[in-house]
Formats: structure tokens, sequence, C-alpha cells
């Protein structure tokens, strides 16, 4: 088909180029720039005649001018009609008419159909071109509605008729309302934000009202009117003083009506809606107490064989707790994983920003994903979820890689070994979920290669800030074994030169095993090396320093030591020693049960632990012990005893192994007990928040070396106050070691008042 035919159609030679374009071309196109502001589809583009020539101007016109509704004649007769495909209810919405060559005295009628009656929207009879735009008002419907558009054009010999649907939307609100935050501390002024979306009204009056409460009281600022004048697509703020009489989650009520009024705004009348509208949003506000939050958590593995479990906790508040501050809760899951999978965004409540950090909130969704996938439990959305900080993990980590494949704390000077390494392990095991460029785990893996010595020892290269970042590797042998380990993961083989070499360097350090952590680390190194025998030795002393209590197993640095974070990752590694032998037996499995339930205890309220390397390396150890121990079959029943007499009960079966369960609880001192029937697992954790004015914490400690006087570190913090509060309390500065954060010394300043 050529294009040809259009001019055949239009007759070009007998037509003035300047009437196609004011007639034809130039209304078309306005009325299609109309169309696609109202709406990006419109109802329609038709032709009424079959012919070759009329379907190219149809092909042509939807390509050009979607959003006009034409209807074409016999030539020389052609006419238009233009409507959008989507209009508001109540509001004007825009018509226009084309009639052209028209050979005799002809009659077009546009009709709105809506609930089986017609209504009469244009009807004009003439002999001689014309081009009308008008406004009319869509009919008021509470829902979706189709309706149709009929046109009609009548002569004496002539009859077009034709229907098409568009659609007519309710009323959409006038107003929303927002508040400027989510988070509130007692005294601070809370401002509502009022949008004011009505394309149809230039300008209109509204009244914002708060509704009364019991929980708070809501004061109006000085000269702050709440009656104002709000333009089309406007915002406007509105502020009062929150005094709130309690803590925790409340539900604040805004409305904002458009009135009647006769006020004159920006020196224009009012429009002066015939309804009032009211829009009335309820949004909840969390109020936190004053001072310093602390945080206690118990948890229990609890595993029932046909007996019932049973374990008690009691709970006593400080002295200097903030009244109203007190929150228990207790949550229930059939998997230990349960808890940190809901928390795979928040794992640990710390600072992020440097390359070890961000890589400790990447890991563990390696580790979790792993398991779902090989218990078959992992879903699309679970999938979706934990990809997603996995890609944007990656993406930040390479913020912190050097052109030669190393990686260091902030990307600048030397790189690091052990943060390379730690990094290459998990984006080797990364690569199954998502993308991950192979030329840059080359790079890494060629990099480390270069840092080889000559005995087989990897050097220690690159700065840490703080040597607990690398968890308990402190030497050279450590870091070795912490490297060769990265490897093994990847499936190097041990036949490998830089692997060969490497455990070569490790077995000549096999006979001094002071320290307790290398020993851990070598025990699992060796078992990933298959070298059994270096393994047994190493497990069979491990054996003689272990701490057992109450059926539970863990390790610890030294008898002294008060690390909790460095005990949980020893612990962790020899879990996964044990967990990786072959074949493992009934006997294994219990020791490592042993084990794992002292970890469990560990946990803190989001599912990780106090600090980054034990968190990473403890999910690692107890996602592969879930799924050596995995059964969908089960169930068991949790009963929790309140000290006022009440009770509440947990269903865990396979239908809800990672189903969340958390009730609050209202008694805030006494004692709780928890009582597992059954036969499924029960994952159990009692989380006490509470504030106190001062908090003391006091630990006992021998400093055996001073730092050199007359070298003294200031920092100076500048702050700007944003928001006014009231009766202003004193600012609370926490200062704790990075990996060691349940020591945190606290200093309360004095408040300045202008």
């Amino acid at each position: 088909m050529k294009i040809t035919g259009l001019s055949h159609l239009f007759k070009l030679e007998n037509l003035h180029n300047w009437w196609l374009t004011k007639y034809f071309f130039a209304p078309l196109y306005q009325a299609t720039l109309w169309t696609k502001r109202s709406n990006p589809v419109a109802a329609g583009l038709f032709c009424y005649n079959n012919t070759c020539e009329i379907k190219i101007l149809h092909y042509i016109c939807s390509f050009l001018f979607r959003g006009a509704l034409l209807f074409c004649t016999d030539f020389p007769v052609v006419y238009m009609v233009t409507i959008p495909a989507v209009i508001q209810a109540g509001s004007e919405a825009k018509l226009c008419a084309s009639l052209l060559q028209p050979n005799e005295t002809l009659v077009m009628t546009v009709s709105l159909i809506a609930d089986g009656q017609s209504k009469s929207l244009l009807q004009e009879s003439s002999d001689q071109e014309f081009h009308r735009c008008f406004q009319f008002q869509a009919p008021y419907v509470k829902s979706d509605k189709v309706q149709n558009f009929k046109v009609e054009v009548r002569g004496e010999t002539f009859l077009s008729t034709e229907e098409r649907k568009v659609m007519i939307k309710p009323y959409s609100p006038m107003t929303f309302v927002q508040t400027d935050k989510p988070i509130y501390n007692p005294g601070q002024t809370v401002s509502v934000y009022l949008f004011f979306y009505f394309t149809h009204v230039p300008l209109g009056q509204v009244s914002v009202t708060p509704a009364p409460s019991l929980d708070y009281t809501l004061t109006p600022l000085n000269d702050v009117q709440y009656s104002s004048c709000l333009c089309a697509n406007g915002r406007k703020t509105f502020s009062w003083t929150m005094a709130p009489s309690v803590l925790g989650d409340l539900n604040v009520s805004v409305s904002a009506e458009a009135v009647q009024s006769h006020t004159v705004c920006d020196n224009e009348i009012v429009n002066v809606p015939e309804r009032g509208r009211i829009d009335t949003v309820t949004q909840s506000l969390l109020v936190k107490a004053e001072g310093t939050e602390k945080t206690d958590t118990y948890n229990w593995l609890l595993c029932p064989t046909g007996e019932t479990l049973t374990e008690e906790v009691e709970l006593q508040l400080p002295k200097n707790v903030v009244d109203g501050s007190a929150r228990i809760s207790i949550s229930v899951l059939g998997d230990i994983l349960g808890r940190a999978l809901k928390n795979l965004d928040g794992l640990l409540q710390m600072p992020y920003g440097c390359g070890e950090q961000n890589m400790a909130l990447l890991a563990p969704n390696i580790y979790i994903l792993e398991y779902l996938r090989n218990t078959e439990q992992l879903t699309p959305a679970i999938r979706d979820k934990a990809n997603k900080f996995l890609t944007s993990g990656y993406q930040r980590q390479l913020n912190y890689k050097h052109f030669d494949g190393a990686y260091s704390t902030f990307g600048q000077g030397s790189g690091n070994t052990w943060l390379t390494a730690f990094v290459l392990r998990s984006f080797g095991k990364a690569q199954s979920f998502i993308y991950i460029d192979p030329a840059k785990i080359k790079e890494s893996t060629t990099w480390l290669e270069r840092q080889q010595g000559k005995h087989g020892c990897f050097v220690r290269l690159g700065k840490l800030f703080n040597n607990r970042m690398k968890g308990g590797v402190t030497d050279e042998v450590t870091l070795t074994a912490y490297i060769t380990a990265s490897m093994l993961e990847l499936n190097m083989s041990v036949s490998d030169p830089v692997v060969h070499g490497s455990l070569s360097c490790l077995r000549n350090s096999t006979s001094d095993l002071s320290n307790t952590y290398t020993t851990a680390l070598l025990a699992y190194t060796f078992t990933l090396a298959g070298d059994m025998e270096t393994r047994a030795q190493l497990l069979q002393h491990l054996d003689t320093v272990a701490l057992q209590e109450g059926g539970l197993l863990h390790w610890t640095q030294t008898s002294s030591e008060t690390s909790a974070s460095l005990a949980v990752e020893i612990s962790s590694y020899v879990l996964l020693a044990s967990l990786n032998a072959s074949p493992l037996s009934t006997t294994d499995l219990g020791y490592a049960s042993r084990i794992v339930r002292w970890l469990v205890r560990q946990q803190n309220a989001y599912g990780g632990f106090s600090s980054t390397q034990d968190t990473v390396v403890a999910l690692q150890a107890l996602a592969l012990y879930s799924t050596m121990v995995f059964s969908r079959e089960g169930a068991s029943t949790v009963t929790v005893q309140f000290p006022s007499g009440g009770q509440h009960l947990f269903e865990v079966n396979k239908n809800n192994k990672l189903l969340y369960q958390e009730r609050a609880l209202q008694d805030t001192e006494g004692k709780y007990s928890v009582e597992v029937k059954g036969s499924a697992c029960a994952s159990v954790q009692v989380k006490h928040f509470n504030n106190c004015e001062q908090c003391v914490f006091s630990y006992n400690f021998f400093i055996s070396q001073q730092l050199p006087s007359l070298l003294p570190f200031n920092h100076t913090l500048d702050i700007i106050q944003e928001l006014p509060v009231q009766n202003l309390k004193p600012a609370v500065v926490k200062i704790y070691d990075y990996y060691q954060p349940r020591r945190p010394p606290t200093y309360q300043s004095s408040c300045s008042r202008n």
C-alpha cells in the first residue's frame, strides 16, 4: 500500500494547503494534545468507509494523533469528534467536533448515553465547514462506570452513526494529609502537610481540624490559622505542639474540609462548593521515651520429643526506669533462622559505612538463601527480597575495590588481605543468586595469591581501625587459615599450588594450640581440605577446653575472656567443623545441637548477634545445622504463662515454620514461663525494652598499658536544632567498642536554654 493513497483521498490538487492545515490537522493536533493531557489513551480512532485510502488515514492518524476520536465518511465529507477516554465524574470535560467539505446540509448530534438515558451535548446543522470545542459536565458516579458516546451525522442522502465507550471515574479525594515524620519525642511539634489535589477548582477555602484524644493533646502554635486558602495542586503546613500522655504508637487523626467561604484569596473569589467534602487521615505515630534505651533478650531452642520442656525467666525493671517506657513481647517460630529472615536488613543495630560493615549486611543473606533453597522453602517473594539486598550490597562493595582486585575499609590506602578474602568468599557464594562479575572474583583471587609468602603463609597487608573487626584473625597463621578456608569454600582444589602451600604452612603450626580461636578456625579449614587426621587432633583438643553448662556447649578465647562476640565466632567455627564430617552420625548431631542451643541464646532481638563477624559465621553455621536436621513433619504447642495469671498459646507446625508469631505482653515485671509440648522444635524469644534516665554499666577490668600523655584527641560536633522541642532533657552520648557493644559508657550533657 503506498502513501500516495493519502493525496488521492484529500485530492490535494483541488485543496489549498492552508485549508488542510487550518481546518483538519491543526484542530486535530490541538485536540490530541488536550486529550493526552487529560488521559494518555483516548476513546478511539475510527473510519466509516472501508476503502483502502481511508484505512491509510486510519493507521496514520492512529500513529500520529493517538487520543482522537475520528469519524470519516465518503470523501469529500469528513467529520471528526475528539473526547478523552477517561473522564472524572463531576468534572468539566472537553469535546471538539469538526465537519469538513459537506456536500449538503448535515446535522451533527453528539449524545452521552448514561444509565439508559441519552443527554444531547451538541446538535449542529450546517452546510459549511465548522470546528467547535466546548466543555460539558460529566455525570456523578460512585464507582468506575463505562458509558457510551453516540455521534450521528444526518443529511438527505447521508447517514452515519457511531458509538464508542468511555470510562467515568468517581471523584477522587480533594486533599490528603501527611505528618512530617513517623517518630516523635514528647514536647515536639507535629507538622501536618495538606495537599490540595483538585484540578477543576482553581482556588478553595480549606479548614483543618485534629480529632480530640485521651492519649495526647495537640495545641495550636501561636499565630497559626487553621482555615486557609489553597490553590489547585497546592500545599499548606499546619503545626501543633504534641503533649502525649502515653508512650508507644498513637493514632492521630486530622480532617481537612472544603468549606463555603466568600473570603478573597490572592485577589480572587474562592470557589464555593455546592457540597462540602471532608478528607480524614489517621496515622500511627511512635512516641519514644526519654533516656537511654536498654534491650534484654532471652532465647531458647526447645525441641520436645514426647516430653514437655519448660523454661522460666524473671523480669525486673531498673530503679531509674523512665515511666511508661517498658515494653515486653514474646515471639515464636518453627525455625531458628526465621527471626533473621524477618530482619534481613536489620540484623545489627549498628552503624554502616565501610567495606566490612557492608559485607556484614550482605553475607547473612547468602547463607539464609542457601538454607531455604536446600530445604525447598524458598518462595519467589523471599528470593526477590533477599536478592534486592544482595544486589545493592554487591554494588556498594565495589566502591571499596582497588584496581588490582583488593578491597580496603574505605576504598583508599593499601588493600587489606583479610577483607579481600571476606569479599571473595561472599561473592563466590552469591553467584548462585545474583550476577557477580567473574572478573571481579578472578582479580581478587589473583591479588591474594600474590600475597602468599615463600613458606605458604599469607602476608598481612592493609589497615583496619580495630583488630576486633577481623574477629579473631590477629596473626599470620590465623589469617592464612581464614584465606585458605575462603578458597576451599569456592571449591578450589587442595592440589592447587596456592592452597597446597597454605595448608603446608598451617600444618606446621598445629603444634601450638594455645590460641582457641586459631584452633577452631584450623579445625574448620582442615575439615574443608579433607584432612581428617589433623581435624580429629584439633577437635580433640577443643573438647578439653570447652565450657559446659546445663547441657550447653561453647568456647572462649581464655578462661577470663568476656568477649561474647569472640565466643560466638569460636563456637560457630567448631560447629562448622563438626557438621562437615562425612558421614555425620547421630552422636555428631547431638554434639552440634548443644552448641546450637548456646548460640541461639546469644541472638539479639533481630536474629543477629552482637557484632559483624560473629553474626556472619554464626548464621552460616546455624544455616548448615538447620539444613542437616530439617523436617517438614511434627507440630508443637507453645504455652506462655503470665505473672498475672493469664496465658497465651502459639501453634508451630509444618505450614507455619517460617511464620513470625509475636505478642505484646502486658506485665512488665514478674516471672514468665514457657512450656513446649509436641514433636517440632520451637525458637522462642522474649524481648524486654526499657529506657533509663542514667543507665549504669559496671565492669571490672585491668589496664596493662597506658596511652601516651599530652596527646589529647578532641572531636567537635555542631548540632543545629531543626525541630522545636519543649521541656528539653539532657542529651545522651553513647560511646562503645564496635565489637563490644554490650559495654556502652554513656554521658549526659546539660541542657542550655536561651
